[in-house]
């Protein structure tokens, strides 16, 4: 039986805890313990960006970060942008620009997005684009995907 560990954190607003294998990811832990299944394991190497959660306010590829890492943190995950009146301004964007393929990607990409949105920052083409090396889109060619964040942003070139 692998040695477990107890956590406790903080998993889109709301505390939670659980032991867990010190040999666990991020992304185990999340989708084992909390059946929470947005963040994707795709390449299990940090190169694709599926798995994308914000640690602390980072964006973080949750397939790399140790899942005893989470204790004491903040951890946000798509399912925490849902809010009382469905999806948030950001999920709205990426509807609209049509930024959505098959999905598999995009609730790395709109973490990864809300990590760019600082508060108070504007963004332009490039500083998206530059943003979004991390994750990869097999399905578009990123224009619906940098339109939406860029929209999201509130600018218009």
């Amino acid at each position: 039986m692998p040695h477990k560990v107890d956590i406790a954190f903080t998993l889109n607003g709301r505390p939670v805890a659980a032991a867990v294998p010190v040999s666990a990811s991020a992304l185990q832990v999340m989708n084992r313990d909390f059946d929470l299944t947005s963040a994707k394991l795709a390449c299990g190497e940090g190169e694709c960006g599926a798995c994308t959660i914000l640690l602390d306010g980072v964006s973080r590829n949750s397939c790399l970060t140790p899942g005893v890492d989470l204790d004491g943190r903040d951890v946000e995950t798509v399912e925490g942008l849902w809010t009382g009146n469905g999806m948030d301004l950001l999920q709205d964007a990426f509807v609209e620009a049509g930024a959505v393929q098959c999905g598999f990607c995009t609730p790395g990409m709109v973490m990864q997005a809300k990590f760019l949105l600082a508060p108070g920052k504007k963004l332009t083409r490039d500083h998206v684009l530059r943003g979004l090396e991390g994750n990869v889109c097999r399905c578009t060619g990123y224009h619906k995907i940098v339109d939406a964040i860029v929209a999201a942003s509130g600018e218009t070139s």
